[in-house]
């Protein structure tokens, strides 16, 4: 899967936790939220190069 198409995914993930929370349904938009973050941190740590630092690869 491409970088994009996580990044769309995960976008997709939170704006449906936004309207969970704001319709009132908590405990599906927490969870939607915790979705998000892991996915957005996932991906984060995959783009680090070996020595630790964010590549632009």
């Amino acid at each position: 899967m491409n970088d994009f198409y996580k990044d769309i995914l995960t976008g997709a993930i939170f704006v449906f936790g936004l309207i969970g929370f704001v319709s009132g349904e908590f405990i599906i938009s927490s969870t939607l939220f915790a979705t998000a973050a892991i996915a957005s941190n996932v991906n984060l740590n995959r783009k680090r190069g070996n020595n630790g630092h964010l590549s632009c690869d």
